[in-house]
C-alpha cells in the first residue's frame, strides 16, 4: 500500500479535524473488550500481566483484511479507540506483518500525536487504563518516543494522588463516623443526667410534699393538744362559776338585737358567752365562747350582755350565759 504525500497531508488534515470527536466517543463509549479478552478470567492487577498493545483477533487478521480495516477505521475517526477495532492496531499489526511497508510507517507517525494527546487526556481524566492502553500502543509503535516517560510519569503520579485522595476521603469518613459516635454518645450521657436531674428533682419536690404535711399532721396536733389545755383549764373556772350564778340577781338584762340580715332570711342560733361582773353589777368584760352559726350573731350577743345589769357583789364574778335568737321569739 503506497502512500503519495498529498494522500498524507489530506489524512493529517482529516486526523485534525476529527481528534475531538474521537476523543468524545472515547470518552462516552467505554472500550468494548473484545472476544478474547471477554474470553480471559479476571485476575488482579499484580498478578495479571500487560495485555498486549495489539488484540489477537487483531494479530490473526490478514494484510488485505487489515488494510481495510484501518482504512474503514479512519473514516469512521476510530484512530486509537476503542480497544481492538482502531486504526492505531490495525496498522501496527499490519507493520508486523509488511515492516518494510513505508506508506504504513507514515501512516502510524501521523496517528502517533492523537494517541499521545488521547492518552494525556485519560490522565486527565483518571482514566489509568485506558492510558495505560494507550501508552501501550504509542511503545509498540516507537519506544523511543520522547512523550513516553512523561506520561508514565504522569499516570503515576495521578494514580498516587488517587490512592491519597481516597485514603484522605476514608479517613475523614472514618473521622466522621467516630465523631456522630461520640455525639451520640455524648447525647445519650446527657440524656442521662437530665432524666437522672429529673428524678432528683421529683424525689425532693415528693420529700418536700411530705415533710410540709408530716408539719401540717404536727400542727394540728399541737392545736388539739392547746385545744384539749385550754379546755381542761376552762373546766374548773366553769364549776368555780356555777355556784356564783346563783349569787347573781340581774335587775336588767335587755334582749339583744336581731341582725337585719339573719332576721330577712329566717336564721336562728344561739351563742354562748362568758363575762364578769364586777363589784357594782355592771359587766367589766365579755367574749364570745361559741356561737352556732358563727359570726353571725356574735356582735349583737356582746352588745347586748355589756348593758345587763346585776345587784353589787362582794367581788367580780365571771360566769357564762347562752343568748338565743328566735325570728319568732
Amino acid at each position: 500500500m503506497t502512500i503519495s504525500p498529498k494522500s498524507r497531508l489530506c489524512a493529517c488534515l482529516m486526523l485534525a479535524a476529527v481528534l475531538g470527536a474521537c476523543s468524545k466517543q472515547e470518552e462516552a463509549a467505554p472500550a468494548a473488550p473484545t472476544p478474547a479478552a471477554a474470553n480471559q478470567p479476571a485476575a488482579t492487577p499484580a498478578a495479571t500481566p500487560p495485555a498486549p498493545a495489539v488484540a489477537a483477533t487483531v494479530q490473526a487478521m490478514g494484510a488485505d483484511q487489515l488494510r481495510d480495516a484501518a482504512s474503514q477505521a479512519l473514516r469512521e475517526n476510530r484512530m486509537y479507540a476503542p480497544a481492538g477495532d482502531n486504526a492505531m492496531e490495525y496498522y501496527l499489526a499490519l507493520r508486523d506483518k509488511l515492516p518494510d511497508d513505508a506508506a504504513v510507517s507514515s501512516a502510524l507517525t501521523d496517528l502517533m500525536p492523537y494517541t499521545l494527546i488521547a492518552a494525556e487526556q485519560a490522565v486527565a481524566r483518571e482514566q489509568f487504563e485506558e492510558a495505560q492502553r494507550l501508552v501501550a500502543l504509542i511503545e509498540k509503535a516507537d519506544k523511543t518516543a520522547p512523550a513516553l516517560p512523561r506520561i508514565r510519569q504522569s499516570i503515576t503520579t495521578s494514580q498516587q494522588a488517587v490512592a491519597q485522595r481516597s485514603e484522605a476521603e476514608a479517613n475523614r469518613a472514618k473521622a466522621d463516623a467516630e465523631a456522630r459516635v461520640q455525639a451520640q454518645a455524648q447525647q445519650q450521657v446527657q440524656q442521662q443526667a437530665a432524666e437522672a436531674d429529673a428524678a432528683r428533682r421529683l424525689a425532693e419536690q415528693q420529700e418536700a410534699a411530705r415533710q410540709a404535711a408530716a408539719r401540717e399532721a404536727e400542727q394540728q396536733r399541737e392545736a388539739a393538744a392547746r385545744q384539749a389545755a385550754a379546755q381542761q383549764q376552762a373546766a374548773p373556772a366553769a364549776q368555780a362559776a356555777a355556784p356564783a350564778q346563783r349569787s347573781l340577781r340581774p335587775i336588767s338584762m335587755p334582749s339583744p338585737r336581731y341582725p337585719p340580715d339573719a332576721l330577712r332570711a329566717g336564721t336562728s342560733g344561739e351563742v354562748l358567752v362568758e363575762f364578769t361582773v364586777g363589784t357594782d353589777g355592771a359587766v367589766t368584760d365579755a367574749r364570745v365562747l361559741r356561737a352556732n352559726p358563727a359570726r353571725t350573731f356574735d356582735r349583737e350577743a356582746l352588745n347586748a350582755v355589756r348593758r345587763w345589769r346585776f345587784e353589787p357583789v362582794d367581788a367580780p364574778v365571771t360566769t357564762r350565759r347562752t343568748v338565743a335568737f328566735n325570728p319568732g321569739g
